[in-house]
């Protein structure tokens, strides 16, 4: 009688314990795929704001998109941060310059902790930290005849200008032409205080700008009939002399923390929309 119940006792027990272990299985493998699913929401989520103007189609279109942009600087920065938050996959960044106190008061790169640190390796940490997927290439180069040979321009959807040489920015207008890629170019931001006043045109309608002046007349001698253009009509303001001229210049603008990066956001503005055919 014993041995009997003793069997009982043992398969009721081991029937038990079949069921408790299935219901552990089922209740494991539904948290593992809640665990799943938040982790991939919050990747669609980082861009689920502009997919409410853009569409799932326009996202896809920018992640599969590679911008160039020359010149990390007040504008510079703050475009490639607008471009990076929007959802372009492949950013190049070229810059030769080092992160300086002076550039504190107007660029998203410098900081004190990055002062001294070449200006694209402290915009790749703090794009990647926006943006881990993101595909960032470095060229910590001065952009001139010298070095345009490190670049294929056929391989950028759109490239963006943001040097403050007018040599290179001539330059870089001449290989895009050539290779058939958009390009949109930022003039004068210097010596401005009133972010209002940017727009967005053609080069030739510009005016009050001395940088377009120059820009349009070496354009023109090179065959370029139209450049879409980031300027001020603002008359720019006579600066102090507070610091030394270096690399040639005659003289070093002011700058504010407001207008350079206003520019910047406009230029992002103009690549995203074009790459999705709004304008």
């Amino acid at each position: 009688m014993s041995s009997v119940f003793a069997k009982k006792k043992l398969f009721f027990l081991q029937f038990h314990f079949a069921r408790f272990f299935v219901f552990l299985t089922e209740r494991a493998s539904f948290f593992i795929m809640i665990a799943k699913k938040r982790k991939g929401t919050d990747m669609d989520e980082q861009f689920l704001r502009s997919a409410m103007l853009f569409g799932e189609e326009g996202i896809a279109r920018l992640q599969a998109a590679h911008v160039a942009l020359f010149g990390i600087g007040g504008v510079g920065g703050a475009c490639a941060e607008a471009l990076v938050r929007a959802g372009i996959g492949t950013l190049t960044v070229v810059d030769a310059d080092t992160v300086a106190m002076s550039n504190l008061n107007r660029q998203t790169v410098a900081l004190h902790s990055t002062v001294g640190q070449p200006k694209t390796q402290a915009a790749a940490k703090r794009l990647l930290d926006i943006n881990p997927a993101l595909h960032l290439i470095q060229k910590p180069i001065f952009f001139a005849q010298e070095s345009c040979e490190a670049f294929d321009f056929s391989a950028y959807d759109f490239c963006v200008d943001a040097i403050d040489s007018v040599k290179s920015k001539l330059l870089l207008a001449q290989c895009c032409k050539q290779a058939h890629t958009p390009l949109v170019c930022c003039l004068g931001t210097g010596n401005k205080t009133d972010p209002s006043r940017l727009r967005i045109t053609d080069l030739y309608q510009t005016s009050m700008c001395p940088l377009a002046r120059v820009m349009r007349y070496e354009c023109r001698k090179r065959g370029i009939e139209h450049l879409p253009v980031v300027f001020s009509d603002e008359a720019p303001l006579t600066p102090r002399t507070l610091e030394a001229p270096q690399n040639g210049k005659r003289t070093v603008p002011g700058s504010t923390s407001f207008v350079p990066p206003a520019a910047g956001m406009l230029l992002a503005s103009y690549v995203v929309r074009r790459l999705l055919g709004l304008c």
